[in-house]
């Protein structure tokens, strides 16, 4: 699974006019799903987004979790994560999970991070949606399981 959190003051999910899910303060989650993931994955990376200190103290050092400070999730599945674009000009996404696949670990992933204890919004999976978002910091993150697959398997 690839993910792009990103910290926000708020964000929504706009879908044919009509907002289909929105938070304030929190983080939106960009989440792609390859042909390897499965409910480990998106429970594993669900923990790790959860309890992700990025979120300031006191003293504006990054020493808070989303959960530590009262905040929320808007998952937005975007199989555009997984695009290839070694060559030509148009990129590829073979490496994206199908949605048959996708779609039920994109709600694996957001049931983990409500067990967790967070409200979560969704986007609407397929869907062509308009995203808003304020960016706080700016505050951008990259996360791939499959990266951190294979630097386990080197060790």
């Amino acid at each position: 699974m690839r993910a792009v959190i990103q910290r926000v003051s708020e964000a929504s999910v706009t879908v044919a006019g009509q907002v289909v899910g929105q938070i304030g303060r929190g983080l939106l989650v960009l989440l792609g799903v390859g042909h390897a993931d499965g409910p480990g994955e998106a429970q594993q990376l669900a923990a790790k987004i959860a309890a992700m200190r990025i979120f300031p103290d006191d003293d504006g050092r990054f020493n808070r979790s989303v959960l530590d400070v009262g905040g929320a999730v808007l998952v937005v599945s975007q199989f555009t994560l997984y695009a290839d674009t070694r060559r030509g000009r148009r990129p590829g996404f073979s490496d994206a999970a199908p949605p048959e696949l996708a779609a039920p670990l994109v709600d694996t992933f957001a049931d983990a991070l409500r067990a967790q204890g967070l409200e979560v919004a969704l986007g609407r999976f397929g869907a062509h949606m308009q995203v808003a978002l304020v960016n706080d910091g700016p505050v951008t993150i990259m996360l791939d399981t499959a990266t951190s697959r294979e630097a386990r398997s080197l060790h």
